[in-house]
């Protein structure tokens, strides 16, 4: 305040040719002391008498203060009554904004009410949940802690503990607090204290040794240097506060090193001040001579006046971080800009009646309060300095991080600030790197109730808990956790299955039995292989057709029955690849046919060798059917009817290729649907029926005298069929996806395989091996052999 009115006075363009003074007076955060102190301005005397001014010359303009808001309230009550101006550097409670009830009180601070916002955003950017609280037994305490639970429960977060703290605390209640704070597990406490309630509590929490909490305070205490011992700056380590910005003040600091005890004679604190900076006793210093009389006994010298103010340390003081101080300097400028406008109006074209102005020299505090309100002006810095329409000023604050170091010193270092001019979202910024946690380069301190929950897992809440202290549960297969609300899943598409972590859905994966798995790559190479063997023995039996092994037992029908075992190879193909609408129609109707054609081929192949031997026996009933040449018209006569049923089941519910989303987890299976079940059986039964008439006749004709045992191999070949299609169905039915298809595609090979070794392989080997066999004379000498025995 001195170094601004000094400036002030020097200035040729601010109220030039006028000087102006000031009185001091310390209150002492007292409210009482306070009102003492306007009074003793505004009167003149000390002991002054009400309505009674003692000023010789002038009224003092304005008071500029208090600094805590308990001592400005009442006094912004008192001088509101005749609108005298009044301009607090520090006092932030938000009553103080309403005009109504203090209509002279300006301030070049700001409503603490942007405190609350900044503590809220500062809790949320760490992701401190679970958060402690403590407050002073105030109207600045209380409102404050309300505002901040209300803003930290919106962003999700919730307040573990809440006490109150007065300054007549007993030490009962002191201790019931520190209990509180050891058994809560919220690692971050705010607190909403005044120094003066706070330091008691400071104090046995050091005792305490309390050292793992951070402790966010607002400015009524962050940035004090009150605290009178080593151990509470230990356990406010790491801590964080809330401070006016921090303003420049150009000159100040040279200013401020050049104050010596010789130029300011009259100030009574100088000589104090200089002995308690350099440990020196100050001669003549008789206002406080018990204290000089303890210097020297303990061995201090006596000040010489030449010692240097920028050699003290920054920590005791400071030049440089000007907050409050910077505050004052705006108040007092204020003062002079509204002082200098008010001097400098032109008659006629004044702010008041009729354009009247007011008579500088005499004028009324309503006057130069009208002055004060509009000022708007750039201070020494080149900032811009104004009131709002509540008598506030400009919205900005720094954060603060309380650092100790090993060494003993310790300094605030600013990490950040909040402007709430900033667009929405912005007006926090933080720089992380510059900030100490309990003195070391550690990760940000957890404050939780229950730690998130892993990726897939959702919120539920704990009964008669508060919504941060919960539980984590799996979401069921097929869910994710719901992006928006993490107390809930949500449930995939059909065609999407969660991811691994489940945060999103994705699309589910195509299977197929396809010629890129092993598994049809593998089942694809057997067909063929087998097709090829098929076509060698065909082949053979061309080659060999009029040796008697070829001949026996209808020669066509050999062929027809190989030719028809090389397409049922072949169509197994038609099950390998990606299921579309026409091969669903053609690979079961292709299948059903062909063996059907197979099967046939076979009962006419027993059927002939039975009436083969009935024509050898003049006693047989089947011998008048053997010139009927009945076995010619069982194969076309059993195909057709499977044709029938075949093309009913294709024009009246044909197969069709579907993505079944149920048959695995995570899967989407591209298959055909038989689309009629009953027609489909249908099919299935014949090809059964068939199957068991050609295996009954063959049984029954299995001890007929055939030289090469066709009806026992006739009787082998259908035993493996029917083996394979009953072990067929269960399987089928057990499996799903590709290997459904993998099984039916096996039962095809498996049981044309069996036709194909079981029937042909004696006579391949005969044919190749002994061919000897082979012959009309091996033949008819074996018949005649059995004729005789």
């Amino acid at each position: 305040m001195v170094f601004a009115i000094l400036e002030i006075n020097e200035s040729t363009e601010l109220l030039p040719n006028i000087t102006l003074g000031f009185k001091l007076f310390d209150s002492c955060y007292n409210e009482v002391l306070s009102l003492m102190g306007a009074k003793w301005i505004l009167s003149g005397k000390k002991n002054g008498v009400p309505n009674y001014n003692c000023n010789k010359d002038h009224m003092p303009l304005a008071i500029v203060g208090d600094m805590p808001s308990k001592a400005s309230v009442p006094l912004a009550r008192i001088l509101g009554l005749n609108r005298y101006p009044q301009v607090s550097y520090a006092s932030g409670q938000p009553l103080l904004s309403d005009k109504i009830q203090f209509p002279s009180f300006l301030r070049t601070t700001y409503n603490v009410d942007y405190e609350w916002s900044a503590i809220a955003q500062l809790v949320k950017y760490f992701n401190w949940t679970w958060v402690g609280m403590i407050y002073s037994d105030n109207d600045l305490g209380i409102s404050g802690a309300q505002l901040l639970t209300r803003e930290i429960e919106k962003s999700g977060g919730c307040i573990a503990f809440q006490e109150t703290l007065s300054i007549s605390s007993s030490m009962k209640f002191i201790y019931r607090i520190i209990d509180v704070i050891k058994k809560s597990r919220a690692t971050v406490i705010v607190l909403f204290c005044t120094i003066e309630s706070l330091v008691s509590l400071m104090e046995e929490i050091s005792f305490c040794n309390i050292t793992d909490k951070v402790w966010v305070g607002t400015s009524g205490w962050s940035i004090t240097s009150d605290f009178p011992r080593i151990e509470i700056l230990t356990t406010l380590n790491g801590s964080l506060g809330i401070a006016p910005k921090n303003g420049n003040i150009p000159g100040f600091k040279e200013f401020l090193h050049s104050i010596h005890p010789s130029i300011f004679s009259n100030d009574p604190y100088m000589k104090t001040f200089w002995e308690n900076a350099f440990h020196c006793v100050w001669p003549g210093n008789d206002a406080y001579n018990n204290l000089s009389q303890t210097l020297l006994k303990n061995g201090s010298d006596w000040c010489t006046g030449k010692e240097r103010l920028d050699s003290i340390d920054v920590n005791i003081y400071d030049v440089y971080n000007f907050k409050y101080t910077y505050n004052v300097h705006n108040a007092v400028f204020a003062l002079a800009y509204a002082l200098h406008q008010m001097k400098n109006c032109v008659p006629g074209k004044g702010p008041f009646k009729n354009g009247a102005c007011a008579d500088a020299p005499n004028h009324q505090p309503w006057q130069l309060l009208h002055y004060i309100k509009k000022v708007v002006f750039n201070n020494t810095a080149g900032e811009p300095i104004y009131f709002d329409e509540n008598g506030d000023g400009l919205i900005a604050v720094d954060i603060l991080n309380w650092q100790l170091f090993p060494n003993g010193s310790n300094q605030y270092v600013h990490i950040g600030s909040f402007d709430a001019r900033s667009p929405k979202g912005q007006e926090l910024n933080i720089w992380l790197k510059k900030i100490l946690w309990n003195g070391q380069h550690t990760h940000v301190p957890v404050s939780v109730c229950s730690h998130p929950c892993p990726k897939g897992y959702r919120r539920a809440a704990l009964q008669g808990q508060k919504i941060c202290c919960f539980d984590c549960l799996p979401c069921s297969e097929g869910e994710i956790l719901n992006p928006n609300d993490d107390t809930e899943c949500l449930k995939c598409p059909e065609d999407k299955w969660p991811d691994s972590r489940k945060e999103k859905c994705l699309p589910k994966l195509m299977q197929f039995l396809s010629y890129e798995d092993s598994l049809g790559y593998a089942l694809a190479c057997i067909s063929i292989l087998f097709c090829l063997f098929t076509f060698s023995v065909f082949c053979l039996f061309l080659v060999k057709q009029k040796t008697p092994i070829v001949k026996a037992n209808n020669r066509e029908l050999s062929y027809l029955l190989l030719i028809s075992l090389m397409f049922g190879f072949m169509c197994s193909l038609l099950f390998i690849g990606r299921p579309n609408q026409i091969i669903c129609m053609i690979r079961q109707v292709m299948f059903a046919v062909i063996f059907s054609l197979c099967v046939s081929a076979i009962l006419a192949k027993t059927i002939t060798v039975i009436m083969i031997f009935s024509a050898t026996n003049p006693d047989s009933k089947l011998k008048k059917l053997v010139g009927l040449r009945i076995p010619i018209y069982i194969v076309p006569g059993c195909t057709i009817i499977q044709i029938i049923l075949c093309s009913v089941w294709l024009t009246t519910a044909a197969p069709f290729a579907e993505f079944n989303m149920a048959a695995e987890i995570g899967i989407i299976v591209i298959e055909c649907n038989e689309g009629s079940r009953v027609l489909f059986a249908c099919v299935l039964g014949y090809m059964g029926l068939l199957a068991a008439i050609s295996l009954s006749v063959a049984f029954l004709a299995r001890k007929l005298p055939d030289t090469f045992n066709e009806t026992k191999f006739i009787t082998f070949s259908m035993l493996v069929f029917a083996s394979v299609w009953v072990t067929f169905i269960p399987a089928y039915l057990s499996t799903k996806g590709k290997q459904t298809v993998a099984v039916e595609i096996f039962a095809i090979l498996s049981s044309s395989a069996g036709f194909l070794v079981c029937i042909f392989s004696p006579k391949c080997y005969i044919i190749l091996l002994h061919p000897e066999m082979n012959s009309k004379q091996y033949i008819t000498g074996r018949n005649t052999r059995k004729q005789r025995i």
